[in-house]
Parts: C-alpha cells; sequence; structure tokens
C-alpha cells in the first residue's frame, strides 16, 4: 500500500509544477494516471508525472523528460537513460519560526534567482514574476544582516506545503535555511544525496522512491 504521505508528495509536486508552468503561460492536464504538459516545459521541470502507481509506460510517452513518482516504469527500452533517483520526503507541522521572509516584487525574485543559479553566468528562465501572484506560492528568502543567504519555494496543496529549489547561498546558512522552513504545517518533498542527509537532519522522514527519466535525443 502507497503511504497516504507519498501522494501528498507526488501530487503537490504536480501542483507545483502547474504553477510554474501557469507562470510561463503554458498550458497542462492531470489525467487520472498523469499529469501532462502541453509542450516543451521550463529548464529543469517534467513533462509528465506519474500520479498513481498504476501508471504504464503508454501514459507518460512521447513526454522528453518523466517523474516517475513511484519508481515503478522501465523505460529504459523507450529510449530513455534515469537522470536520478530520489526520495519523497515528509515532515510533521512544526511552529514556524519567522525566520524567512517573502519574496513579493520582480527585482527581489531577480536576486533570488541569481542566488538559487549560484553561477556568475544568467540563470534559467526558470521562476517568473507572474509565480509570485500565484495563491498557492511563496518564494521565500533568508537573509543575514540584509545580506541573502538562502532560500526556497513554498507552495500549498490541501493540508500540506511543499519546500522545494530550497539552496544556501553560503554553505554556514544551510541549517538556518532548513530550519526556516518550519511553517505550521506538514511539509512534502523529495530529495537526493547530501541534500537528503540534510532534510533528514531537519526532521524529515523518507517516504518512497521516485526516479526522473530522460529521453535521449535520437
Amino acid at each position: 500500500m502507497i503511504d497516504a504521505d507519498t501522494n501528498a508528495a507526488v501530487r503537490n509536486n504536480a501542483d507545483w509544477c502547474a504553477a510554474v508552468l501557469r507562470s510561463h503561460g503554458l498550458g497542462y492536464t492531470f489525467e487520472p494516471r498523469a499529469w501532462r504538459s502541453a509542450g516543451p516545459t521550463p529548464p529543469y521541470y517534467p513533462e509528465a508525472i506519474t500520479l498513481r502507481p498504476g501508471a504504464t509506460v503508454a501514459d507518460v510517452l512521447p513526454a522528453k523528460a518523466v517523474k516517475d513518482s513511484f519508481a515503478t516504469l522501465d523505460l529504459a527500452p523507450h529510449g530513455y537513460t534515469e537522470l536520478f533517483a530520489a526520495e519523497w520526503i515528509h515532515r510533521p507541522a512544526t511552529p514556524a519560526t519567522g525566520d524567512a521572509e517573502r519574496v513579493t516584487t520582480a527585482d527581489a525574485l531577480a536576486e533570488w534567482q541569481r542566488a538559487w543559479h549560484g553561477r556568475d553566468d544568467e540563470p534559467p528562465d526558470v521562476f517568473r514574476p507572474a509565480l509570485l501572484a500565484d495563491p498557492s506560492v511563496s518564494i521565500m528568502a533568508v537573509r543575514d544582516g540584509g545580506a541573502l543567504i538562502g532560500g526556497f519555494a513554498f507552495n500549498r496543496t490541501g493540508a500540506v506545503a511543499g519546500v522545494s529549489n530550497l539552496f544556501a547561498a553560503v554553505p554556514a546558512g544551510l541549517p538556518r535555511v532548513w530550519a526556516a522552513t518550519a511553517c505550521g504545517v506538514p511539509l512534502v518533498g523529495y530529495e537526493t544525496g547530501a541534500d537528503l542527509d540534510h532534510a533528514r537532519a531537519a526532521g524529515f522522514r523518507t517516504a518512497g522512491p521516485l526516479r526522473v527519466w530522460l529521453r535521449l535525443e535520437s
């Protein structure tokens, strides 16, 4: 039986991807077993997400990037390679810390996106100002003496909030950024590698595996 927290995390992540697509003026559909974009998506975002463990290969083909939310599909015979594996995560509600501020302007979002990108070159076109007007989304910044030291994104689905795109502009800021995710409601998301270790240290438990597949160019 699939954990209820896993289902909440899967649906919340699909809702987050939908919000990002809306901010770009792009379409999508929620089908019975999969979420599908209407076309190419912004960088790092899938074109299909399975919503049920019973989803089949036919539910996601021919999407270029697929989030296999329950790690049940074998897409290799169809020209895909596994980009990475990860774990859904869940943390019960904890008291809000008030240590993060909401990003509300295009200029502040541009600053946030540059810090999220973490390099000197121009960041990819992912987070657009229209996202700030979405009532289900909060882009959050953590500051120290006015300096941006990290941030993350929240999106609400029912009784849970998804946390994603968490970053620390300075390594020493990472524990503070994780602590700032406390918001008074249960949190869901996914992480892998060292980021998963940091999430566990911040009180998250794992709630099931997922895989992301990328279709190889012919």
